[in-house]
């Protein structure tokens, strides 16, 4: 069953009484098909409605539907013949980052990824795709194997923000985040990253340091979440509508801050909404993001990656 949102319920009452239309009725009974079809012509426009002014917590919350693709369904409806490597050859395999070789569109890619589970029993396991240090090592160790086997190498990111537990900080939690980033930087290869639902923190940008930067239209990407930003401001969590709309986290505001390159289109009410469509629309962005960059050099490459994150904030972009 469908799952809505807060700011969903018209479109749920609605949607509700189609499935009890059709519950009530037998096959042969009554036609019911005008009315079924009015009332999914209203809901379909109540969602169009809706989607079209979301607020930018609004917008958190679907960035974080349950039902949204994670990073293991990109990995199936984009990535064949994926093989998933594990561990980072020093402490253990972290589950929250995910990654492998394998071919997207027939081109030998490396893949790596946030992932945060779709129940109970694996977010648990993937602790919820927020990854301690040995995660960001893995993602080092992978993008560095890239660059061996000179691989494009494509980044999948839906995190809260890496774990922020004491055995994560006392096995040396900033330090291999920074490492993933200079990884990111120096890869000697093309680098595409997305935003596919929140982008969280440094956890984020440990994988998303890229040549192309793409995001979803509805995903987030912030320094901090809105409600520890609500927290530490305000101190009163419920603030986080009031801080997501202060941050600017949306897809529109950091295209037009110069923060990411491409806004991937999801379709009508979000991404999980009808997961194939909007899978099918980010493979269509990456093969474009792509498309440029496999041509450069890997001096070039790497020039216009660093150029690209020291000019953030420049001219009055941020």
């Amino acid at each position: 069953m469908r799952q809505f949102l807060e700011f969903e319920k018209p479109v749920a009452e609605l949607e509700s009484k189609i499935e009890e239309l059709r519950r009530m009725v037998s096959p042969g009974e009554i036609n019911i098909a005008d009315e079924v079809a009015r009332l999914s012509a209203k809901a379909d426009g109540q969602l169009k409605s809706l989607y079209a002014k979301l607020t930018p917590w609004q917008k958190t919350l679907v960035a974080r539907h349950a039902e949204r693709p994670k990073t293991a369904d990109v990995i199936a409806a984009l990535i064949t013949e994926f093989t998933p490597l594990a561990g980072d050859r020093a402490f253990a395999d972290d589950a929250a980052i995910t990654g492998g070789m394998g071919r997207f569109r027939g081109l030998p890619v490396m893949v790596i990824g946030t992932e945060k589970g779709t129940d109970t029993e694996s977010r648990i396991k993937h602790n919820f795709g927020m990854a301690r240090p040995e995660g960001y090592r893995k993602a080092r160790r992978l993008m560095e194997l890239a660059g061996r086997f000179h691989l494009p190498i494509l980044t999948f990111v839906d995190t809260s923000g890496a774990f922020p537990g004491i055995e994560a900080e006392a096995r040396g939690q900033a330090e291999a985040i920074a490492r993933a980033i200079e990884a990111c930087l120096a890869a000697p290869v093309p680098l595409v990253a997305t935003i596919i639902g929140e982008g969280g923190s440094g956890g984020a940008i440990a994988l998303a340091a890229g040549n192309a930067v793409l995001m979803f239209e509805h995903a987030i990407y912030s320094v901090i979440s809105p409600e520890g930003c609500a927290s530490i401001l305000w101190r009163d969590a419920g603030q986080a509508p009031v801080a997501a709309e202060a941050m600017r986290i949306t897809a529109q505001d950091l295209k037009r801050l110069g923060l990411i390159d491409t806004i991937v289109p999801e379709p009508l009410g979000g991404a999980h909404r009808a997961p194939e469509s909007a899978l099918s629309s980010l493979a269509e962005a990456i093969a474009g993001a792509l498309k440029p960059l496999v041509a450069q050099t890997t001096e070039s490459l790497k020039r216009r990656r660093r150029e690209k994150f020291l000019a953030m904030g420049r001219l009055g972009l941020v």
